[in-house]
């Protein structure tokens, strides 16, 4: 039995919306646990110095992945292990962890070593905590993060090359139990430190679970001294996007030392929102983004770009219009979302209000950070692997640009107007919200950078994305009014006083703008939208019937 449910879960998935919707299913199981540990972060910390603290540590450990462990990673490796044979990949896995392995310990190693001159740099408002000695530590320990989750990287790509989605999904889940055990169970013994192994458990989970897949394959990796002609190849490669990833490690580090000076807490309710915000975000634009790559590498590597913008055009479109039907969804319910997965024990009404008005901000950028998910793995894909790097330095240096401009603006000038509009003006940490909508714009510019690259490779990709983007206007906004009356309506039912009550209000709101949207999509007969009952039901189909969604116009290439 045990047997039969690893082969279910193990099987390959080749259809491009097939895939897409079972990584998004399984990622939303993820962010469903991710969500639970955020409501008991709220519930334990509120938004209040312990989480600045726990959330700032991971910054230094974040870069060191985005610089070391992503010289090697899937993104790269993908496309060379296309074609390859058994002995070839196995080489190249054995030389790359080895590498990884070698340079990434020695350089988190001396990070560990000056781990507190880096802290007061970057936190000096924190470091003079009472819990220093504990942050100083957790920083340390989450060091061991970045080189687990590079290893996983490497063994990854050979589950997302043999179409192992389930398994790839799996990962994500498996992380977020580590964290919920390191904070259940471990921080109220060993406190900060604490939470800090389980985020290193999950993370040995999240590296564990695409074993199987390298095992079955016969490619498992053994220590190999790095040759210098091979290593050469795969981080000339990499650097691009090792960079690209670092800027937008830098990016999010200035946005958390800029708010770690904002005042108790800003730190916690910037990222609270920018969690309940990625939900969306994994479940639209990174399923697709991830289902689309091997595809996209495929098609590039055989020189069938017809077939490539095909791809391309129909992941980008998907994305727009459930992004756009999504963020209507968000601004009317958000409040409700704030107050349920968060509004418990010390999280209290300013920072509710607070963290919902960020996530209307940040939720506006929603369809450009999908498209950017999409976009950078398209040039990967096509071996343009600098232009990602060049953009997303654009873009975060506009980012920070923008917080250090609007930070510096007069309080009572556009800083209270944007406070007022968004009914959060008389919470203290207000400030807070000029961060998020730097952030917003620098995704909006990077997005349109990107679309832009991709004209050389698929001229015509532009232009297949404007019918996705006002449909989905159109199904946001009835969506949106639809929710919005049905809330209206219910006030006028039952008082918001307990959990459930917000809750089920929320909900049946949700439900009656989903409809409607729907209606809105089916009315103006919107191809995504019939596409997407198609692919569900292929998806559920008995496991010896066939499809033939986005099959392959030539023969699958060898793999390993």
């Amino acid at each position: 039995m045990v047997r039969r449910f690893f082969e279910r879960i193990a099987a390959p998935v080749r259809g491009l919306h097939q895939a897409a919707y079972l990584l998004a299913g399984l990622t939303l199981a993820s962010q469903v646990l991710a969500l639970l540990r955020d409501r008991t972060f709220a519930h334990t910390f509120g938004a209040g110095q312990t989480l600045d603290l726990y959330y700032v540590a991971f910054r230094v450990p974040d870069l060191v992945f985005a610089l070391v462990s992503s010289l090697v990673s899937a993104h790269v490796l993908i496309p060379r292990i296309m074609g390859m044979d058994r002995e070839a990949t196995r080489r190249l896995l054995s030389e790359s962890a080895t590498f990884l392995f070698g340079l990434g310990g020695f350089i988190c190693v001396v990070l560990a070593f000056f781990m507190p001159q880096f802290l007061a740099l970057l936190y000096p408002n924190l470091i003079a905590s009472p819990q220093q000695a504990g942050f100083v530590l957790l920083a340390r320990i989450l060091l061991l993060q970045p080189i687990l989750l590079g290893l996983s990287g490497i063994l990854g790509s050979v589950t997302q090359v043999h179409r192992r989605f389930m398994l790839f999904a799996l990962s994500p889940i498996l992380y977020n139990l580590g964290i919920i055990l390191g904070t259940v169970v471990l921080y109220p013994r060993w406190g900060l430190p604490g939470i800090g192994i389980g985020v290193i458990l999950g993370a040995i989970a999240y590296l564990a679970v695409n074993i199987p897949v390298v095992v079955g394959a016969g490619i498992v990796p053994s220590f190999r001294f790095p040759r210098f002609a091979l290593m050469a190849s795969v981080v000339r490669d990499s650097v691009p996007r090792s960079l690209a990833l670092g800027m937008g490690s830098v990016t999010a580090l200035a946005l958390t030392a800029f708010a770690s000076r904002i005042g108790t807490g800003a730190v916690s309710v910037f990222t609270f929102a920018s969690n309940l915000e990625a939900v969306p975000l994994a479940l639209i634009g990174s399923s697709y983004a991830v289902a689309a790559f091997p595809a996209l590498s495929e098609a590039s590597a055989l020189e069938r770009r017809d077939e490539f913008t095909r791809i391309l055009s129909a992941s980008a479109r998907h994305i727009i219009l459930w992004s756009v039907v999504a963020l209507g969804l968000i601004v009317v319910l958000r409040a409700h979302l704030v107050r349920v997965i968060l509004g418990t024990g010390a999280f209290d009404w300013n920072a509710t209000r607070l963290t919902a008005a960020l996530l209307a901000i940040l939720a506006v950028g929603l369809v450009a950070q999908g498209l950017v998910l999409l976009f950078s793995r398209a040039l990967y894909a096509v071996r343009q692997s600098w232009r990602p790097l060049f953009y997303q330095t654009l873009g975060g240096a506009l980012t920070i640009f923008l917080a250090v401009v609007f930070l510096a603006l007069p309080v009572q000038g556009f800083p209270v107007s944007l406070s007022a509009f968004l009914k959060v003006a008389s919470v203290p940490g207000s400030a807070i919200l000029l961060l998020a909508l730097s952030a917003m714009l620098g995704q909006i510019f990077l997005a349109l950078l990107s679309l832009l690259a991709l004209r050389s490779v698929s001229p015509e990709l532009a232009r297949t994305l404007a019918r996705p983007l006002l449909d989905g206007g159109v199904a946001a906004l009835v969506g949106g009014v639809a929710a919005y009356a049905t809330l209206a309506f219910e006030g006028d039912i039952a008082p918001l006083t307990t959990l459930m009550a917000v809750f089920t209000q929320g909900l049946i709101a949700g439900v009656v703008g989903l409809a409607a949207s729907a209606l809105a999509l089916y009315i103006v007969e919107n191809k995504e939208f019939l596409i997407v009952a198609s692919a569900l039901r292929r998806l559920v189909r008995p496991p010896g019937r066939r499809t033939n969604v986005l099959a392959p116009s030539a023969k699958d290439p060898i793999q390993p």
